[in-house]
């Protein structure tokens, strides 16, 4: 008990992080808590659940497409549903993992002085043109003509949106600056062949921040406070991320990183050096490179899935647009840019990738739809006495621990034994499942509380599983 306590308080800690932070304001969930007397019931959550590999597979129609364990598990127990290729329906389960995952993002954009805005999905052709970027991205742009025959496409990534944005504005003072402006939307790019679920689709989330500075040495001060969030980010997610050297690409500027959660399934390339901090995608590097070029120590081969990527820019984008502000003598002055993207649906899946059982979706802990589930005994079973107990706990955990309001889900299904819906729970990878079986009849009652992200599981008093659950946190 004390051992799975310590480990709540430590994972306490990782989330309280930013919470800490100076001006941070704690948010509520699109998805309310229900109101006082009303129970979250698991009937009556929308969740098709296709348990059964067959009936996944004529989902997708060839079984050669669910060839990750993210993919596969995320399509069974009714996390997505498949809308067209590369496209996916996001189920309710999904959508409060993103949300969670979405604030955890704000907290760390805001405390670096992130401002949030929101910018248009359908872009025009000229602003792609004007950086020529609309001839050399090609067919990864989906493109569309109004009724008036006006071009436009479906944003991949806003740096001309951005920057055409901010040059608009005429009496910019450097004082004023730096500006770091992100948001968190919907993107579409017409990927070739998608696969893999949410790891490569042709319209998914993705947090994209934009970073006006003053000067080359500010631009690469908040150049390194972003990849410290980023960092930020993933130790509080519990992700092992690397930062690797990477190509500009076709965003161009003279610096970038990917920012590599490394998984087998991953499709980048990537050498690591076990001496120092160094990282690199295989393409930034000669192909005869074997040592590492910052400590000269051997470098080892490995794969990962990218989850972030950051950019320098420069003034590419402000020198097309003219994002120009007045400098201290009253001069003026094109503004040096970065950009800065999270891939927040490719996050959600690389991290069941990472974390889940070959038949079990595990979350990071700040990021589990629900934290805990409750599971009465079957109706008409010895244990049938047992399920005003599980009730009455119920209401307990949420009068007592107040931030598990909207956490709790009571699996009402009766006409199924424990032993099913505790398969389902192990599925769906609630952290806590608490179950009302034998020993709850005792005198005094033991309720058996299964901790899924550790693999423990131990039986308490009621009292004890309020202490227990009094240790969790979440954002």
């Amino acid at each position: 008990m004390e051992g799975l306590l310590a480990r709540c308080r430590a994972l306490s800690v990782l989330a309280a992080g930013s919470r800490q932070l100076q001006g941070h304001v704690p948010c509520r969930s699109h998805h309310s808590a229900p109101g006082k007397g009303q129970r979250l019931l698991l009937s009556r959550i929308f969740q098709p659940q296709n348990l059964r590999e067959d009936q996944v597979l004529s989902q997708e129609g060839r079984s050669g497409e669910l060839t990750c364990k993210s993919h596969r598990l995320m399509l069974q127990v009714g996390l997505i549903a498949p809308a067209s290729p590369g496209c996916y329906h996001l189920l309710p389960y999904t959508v409060r993992a993103l949300e969670k995952l979405v604030r955890v993002i704000d907290q760390e954009m805001q405390a670096i002085g992130g401002q949030k805005v929101d910018l248009p999905s359908l872009s025009p052709a000229e602003l792609w043109q004007a950086t020529q970027r609309w001839d050399l991205m090609d067919k990864e742009l989906l493109r569309l003509r109004d009724r008036h025959g006006k071009e436009y496409c479906l944003g991949p990534t806003h740096e001309e949106v951005i920057t055409a944005l901010v040059a608009s504005q005429k009496n910019l003072s450097y004082k004023q600056l730096p500006f770091l402006l992100y948001q968190v939307t919907r993107k579409f790019r017409d990927e070739p062949r998608p696969r893999f679920g949410l790891l490569r689709g042709r319209e998914f989330y993705m947090k994209d921040m934009y970073t006006f500075d003053s000067s080359a040495e500010a631009a690469q001060h908040t150049y390194g406070l972003v990849c410290d969030a980023y960092h930020s980010l993933f130790h509080r997610l519990g992700l092992r991320v690397v930062q690797a050297q990477a190509d500009v690409g076709s965003i161009g500027g003279t610096m970038s990183h990917e920012f590599q959660l490394l998984v087998d399934i991953g499709e980048d390339r990537l050498v690591v050096c076990p001496s120092c901090s160094f990282s690199a995608n295989t393409e930034t590097l000669d192909s005869s490179q074997t040592n590492c070029p910052k400590c000269q120590g051997p470098l080892t081969k490995t794969k990962g899935i990218e989850v972030g990527h950051t950019f320098y820019l420069g003034t590419k984008y402000s020198s097309i647009f003219q994002a120009q502000f007045t400098n201290a003598e009253g001069k003026p002055c094109l503004a040096e840019m970065g950009c800065y993207g999270l891939g927040v649906t490719r996050i959600l899946a690389a991290a069941i990738e990472a974390l889940a059982t070959e038949d079990s979706v595990r979350w990071p802990h700040l990021l589990a739809p629900y934290q805990v589930c409750l599971i009465p005994p079957k109706k008409g079973s010895k244990e049938a006495a047992a399920a005003e107990l599980t009730g009455h706990l119920y209401n307990r955990i949420v009068e007592a621990v107040p931030q598990l309001r909207g956490e709790v889900v009571l699996d009402d299904r009766t006409h199924l034994t424990i032993g099913n819906r505790l398969k389902d729970a192990n599925k769906l990878g609630y952290p806590f499942v608490v179950i009302a079986g034998k020993r709850a009849l005792e005198e005094p009652a033991r309720l058996e509380v299964w901790c899924q992200n550790t693999g423990e599981s131990l039986f308490l008093s009621e009292e004890g599983v309020l202490d227990l659950l009094a240790q969790v946190q979440v954002v």
